[in-house]
Formats: C-alpha cells, structure tokens, sequence
C-alpha cells in the first residue's frame, strides 16, 4: 500500500511541475505557437517517460538504453522547474526596468532564448557529470591515533539499472588504485532484487586493502529483503557491521570500526540500529569511527571520534541540496559535529533516479587519518 501512495504522491507532483513548467514558462515564450506546440509536446511525452521509469525502476529485464531514457526525464523536470522560476524571477524584474518598449521587447527575446538555451545546456551537463567518478582526498586529524591510516568509502552504489557489473569493476580497479588500509561502504548498495545484482556484487570480490572490507546496510537495502543481502555480501570477502565493531590495524596502532543498522530499521522494527552494542567491547584507549549511514543519526552520538556516513548524494542535482538540508544536518563533506566528534559525508559513488549530477559529483572518499 505504502508503495502505491508513494507512486500517486510523485505522479502528482511531477504532473504539477510539468503544467507549472508549460503555464509559467513555455506559454510567455515570444515562439511562435507551432514552436511552443512542439515544446509541450516534450513535456507530455517527459511525463509519461517519469510513469514508465516508476514501473521500469526495479525490473532489471529492461535493457540499459531503455532504462536510460526512462530515467532522464524526473531530472529534465527538477531543471526545468528551476528555470522556470529564474524565469519568472527575471520577467518581473524586467518588467519594472525603466526602458522603452522596444527595448524591452528586446531583452524579453533575450531572455527567452536564453533560458531555454541554459536548461538545455545545464540537463546535458548534469548527465555528463553523472558518467564520471571523482576521487575526493580528505585529511582528517583523529585524537589519539598512533599510526597513520587511509580509509577508502564507497558509500550509496545503488546497484540496479545502470549500476551494473561494468560499473563495479571499473569502481573497483580505481579503489584498488589507493593502496588504503581499509575500503567501507556505508549503505545503499543494492537497489534491486538481489538476484539480479549478484553479478554486480560479484565484482566487489576483487576490492583490496590492508585489513579488508566493510559494510552497513543503507535504508534500500530493507526494500530488498535485507537478510539476504547481508548474507550474500558476507559471501564476498566483505564483512557487514550489524551493531558491531572491529578492530583494524596493529595493536596500539590502530582504531575501532564500528557499525549500526540504518535509521529505517526503527520504523519496520527490523534490523533497528543499537549504537551501545555498536561500542560495547571495543578498545577504549583507540579512536573509533562509526559507520552510520545517515547523517543524522550523529544526533546519537556521543564519544566517538568520526562518522562516516552518506545517504544524501549531496542534493545530486542543484538545488535539490537546500531540500535534503531540511532533513539530514550535513549534506556533504567534512564537519566538526562537536568538540569531540567530527562527520564525513560522501556525496555517492553512483546515483539514484535520473543519471545526472550538478553540484554533487559522484566520489569515492580517500580519508587520510592522522593524529
């Protein structure tokens, strides 16, 4: 039932901003009506690629050209709606500029093609933006560490659709390329039936590091039967940190890696993160990183020394960021929580939703832990 109502809820809202995009914008155009026609047209036929991704989302048979084109429209509409009200922003301010009608006139033209020209240009942007993986290098002093580490995070894969094994393996060579102590992956990795993500997953076989790989689970993991992606990634030299915690390095060199389950888990009441069985047992006298796949849950935190989270691909698109600011307390990169605690998070190795990133690229995070 939940999933219906989230699918009535998006149609809606992408209908709205699509007649608001046509009102608002394409009708003040100074284009002639065949033109604007053909616009809307676009926008008609964007719609119903937004209710064709819906269903196409987690059936894996659709091949990668189709998905592709399935999955660009949700963005088309978020950038356009953003130029739309730019658009309506500039129109009033030109309205009030004290010129002749002439001119006016002029700047009106200006400024309708240029709009148009800048959304086109930005939407194509933002999917070449999404075909590239960024290396982000982070220097993070840690109190008390003797020796020092490199941690690699991957963090909100989202395997599934265009996330395939060919991303993974290209994923994996460039993570192999660091040389790090130890590679996390803080949640959001498998983003369809497990049975069609298992050649992806494979892939992750390959990662290398001193002391190994972790991971946590992410809120889409519990909308995928949870059990048996934990199960299968602990099949792939890959440990899953369930309330738990190891330590990594040598003695008295290294720290404590601690992990919880996802903040989703308190509302299915299943796999419910436990930040005290998380610590319990750890080597008090070491540093500890938590692996928390939100960023909020920081607000549960109290002696550690770093987390490591991800979940809000840091907005993905501009200016989606402002919303995610609403509900997370850190969108991207590296903060000093409190006195003792500081937070990192991962803007995404992959994507979710449309293939397109402006002002959040996709990053794979080379922390440098000093003393």
């Amino acid at each position: 039932m939940g999933f219906y109502i989230f699918i009535t809820l998006f149609i809606s809202v992408m209908s709205i901003l699509t007649l608001l995009i046509s009102r608002r914008l394409v009708r003040k155009l100074h284009f002639s009506n065949k033109l604007k026609l053909v616009i809307n047209i676009f926008l008609a036929v964007n719609l119903l690629g937004v209710i064709g991704y819906l269903f196409a989302r987690y059936n894996p048979t659709i091949p990668n050209w189709a998905y592709f084109l399935l999955s660009i429209p949700i963005g088309i509409i978020f950038l356009l709606f953003v130029a739309t009200v730019f658009y309506e922003i500039f129109s009033r301010v030109l309205k009030v500029i004290p010129v002749n009608e002439k001119r006016r006139d002029f700047f009106k033209k200006t400024l309708d093609i240029g709009a148009i020209s800048v959304a086109t240009s930005v939407n194509a942007k933002a999917m070449q933006n999404a075909k590239t993986v960024e290396i982000e290098k982070v220097n993070v002093k840690i109190k008390g560490l003797a020796k020092p580490k490199k941690i690699v995070q991957l963090s909100d894969i989202h395997i599934g659709g265009l996330i395939d094994k060919y991303f993974i393996s290209d994923l994996v060579k460039k993570v192999n390329q660091l040389e790090a102590d130890v590679v996390v992956i803080t949640g959001d990795l498998v983003d369809t039936s497990l049975d069609f993500a298992k050649d992806a997953l494979d892939e992750l076989k390959n990662l290398k590091s001193n002391y190994g790989t972790y991971f946590i689970v992410g809120n889409h993991e519990y909308f995928h039967n949870v059990t048996n992606i934990i199960k299968y990634v602990n099949t792939l030299n890959i440990k899953t940190l369930e309330n738990e915690n190891v330590y990594i390095g040598k003695e008295d060199e290294g720290f404590n890696l601690a992990g919880v389950y996802d903040l989703i888990g308190l509302r299915v009441n299943a796999y419910v993160p436990d930040l005290k069985k998380a610590l319990d047992g750890r080597m008090i006298n070491n540093p500890t990183v938590l692996l928390a796949h939100q960023p909020k849950f920081i607000e549960e935190v109290k002696d550690v020394d770093l987390v490591l989270s991800g979940h809000t691909h840091g907005g993905q698109i501009f200016p989606f960021n402002y919303l995610v600011k609403l509900q997370q307390p850190y969108v991207k990169g590296l903060h000093q929580h409190n006195e003792n605690t500081q937070i990192y998070v991962n803007k995404g190795t992959g994507f979710w939703g449309p293939p397109m990133r402006l002002g959040a690229s996709s990053e794979i995070t080379l922390l440098n832990l000093s003393s």
